[in-house]
């Protein structure tokens, strides 16, 4: 036998199944805040400011989106990172929840 034996369907199919592993694992991870009765507006803005460093403008349009929309993605990426994005804005008060999108 052949020192290439075997370097052939096999090796297509492990690297299309690495490949499928690949893009699932490369997938960003969304960090989504939820509107709640609790937090104001202004202390919502404030938070996201403090945590993602974004500018008032943005940090605005996020809360706003949470409040007329229920919901925004405040941030994305790896799972852990995003896990951590979560944990975050739980120690802060406000709702999160981590999803990845289909």
């Amino acid at each position: 036998m052949s020192r290439h034996a075997g370097s052939g369907a096999g090796t297509t199919i492990e690297r299309e199944l690495s490949a499928d592993t690949l893009l699932a694992t490369e997938r960003p991870w969304l960090v989504v805040v939820w509107n709640d009765p609790i937090n104001l507006m202004t202390y919502v803005t404030y938070v996201l400011q403090k945590l993602f460093g974004y500018s008032r403008e943005k940090a605005t349009k996020l809360m706003l989106d949470v409040h007329h929309k229920g919901r925004a993605v405040v941030a994305s990426g790896p799972r852990e990172r995003a896990e951590n994005d979560v944990s975050r804005l739980h120690r802060c008060g406000l709702w999160a929840t981590l999803e990845q999108p289909e």
